[in-house]
């Protein structure tokens, strides 16, 4: 029974660092099957933030050290991504960073934080604020409607 548990935190780590990158996957689905399932909501809430945290700084690396153009080939985004990224961080400065858990726009915002080279003390500050918070108040939502 440890080993199942033990590749239930695996998996959603896997999931949610996969989410925040290049793969169209879903880290919510993968924390709401472990949550029906009886794991722990806070080990499950620090293991999603720190894989999603992970797949963002990911974004953030290719950002800071590849040309644009390869980080959108590779990313798969479109120049219309990247200028919503910009336009945010322009309007919103370093605080947009907290939204990088949003669908569509958190993936190119990480990766726009990397080519402006963002300090990365901020980025990791901001970044690990939004995606804990969506992840703790989705584990309350899914536990709340048990």
């Amino acid at each position: 029974m440890e080993y199942f548990t033990e590749l239930g935190y695996l998996g959603l780590l896997v999931s949610a660092f996969l989410a925040a990158t290049i793969l169209p996957l879903s880290s919510e689905i993968v924390l709401s099957g472990l949550l029906l399932n009886g794991f722990s909501p806070v080990a499950l809430v620090a293991v999603a933030t720190i894989g999603n945290v992970l797949g963002s700084l990911t974004n953030y690396a290719l950002g800071y050290w590849l040309s644009l153009d390869v980080v959108k080939k590779w990313l798969k985004m479109s120049e219309k991504d990247f200028v919503r990224a910009e336009q945010r961080f322009a309007k919103y400065g370093l605080f947009s960073l907290c939204f990088a858990w949003v669908p569509i726009i958190g993936d190119p915002l990480t990766v726009i934080a990397g080519v402006l080279r963002i300090r990365l003390l901020w980025f990791l500050i901001l970044v690990t604020a939004g995606k804990l918070m969506r992840y703790v108040v989705l584990s309350y939502l899914v536990l709340e409607n048990v």
